[in-house]
């Protein structure tokens, strides 16, 4: 009971009291463009592909080649996702990562 209650004192204490981080001066916005990125050739590749599957007339196509072409878009989307070098963490990972952090 004891250790709930000083649990609980500190995170009211987090919440009550204003952060120092939120009173920083305003960044200067940028006026120029950023310079695109380039998108790798082997991407290029696959994102081609799927704009000729996309205007591809599929009412003369066999069910089962229909389904190849499924496949291979998702296929090509699995491996253009993967290829975004990104680190995504959920909104529930993100809680229960500063849970433990104040718990430990």
């Amino acid at each position: 009971m004891k250790k709930s209650f000083i649990l609980l004192l500190m995170m009211l204490s987090l919440v009550a009291f204003p952060n120092t981080i939120m009173a920083a001066e305003k960044a200067t916005i940028n006026t120029t463009a950023p310079a695109p990125t380039e998108i790798p050739a082997e991407v290029k590749v696959m994102l081609n592909r799927l704009e000729e599957i996309k205007a591809m007339d599929k009412s003369t196509l066999s069910s089962s080649e229909r389904k190849e072409l499924r496949k291979e878009v998702r296929k090509i989307k699995k491996d253009v996702r993967a290829s975004g070098n990104g680190l995504y963490i959920s909104s529930g990972a993100i809680i229960i990562i500063l849970l433990l952090i104040i718990i430990l």
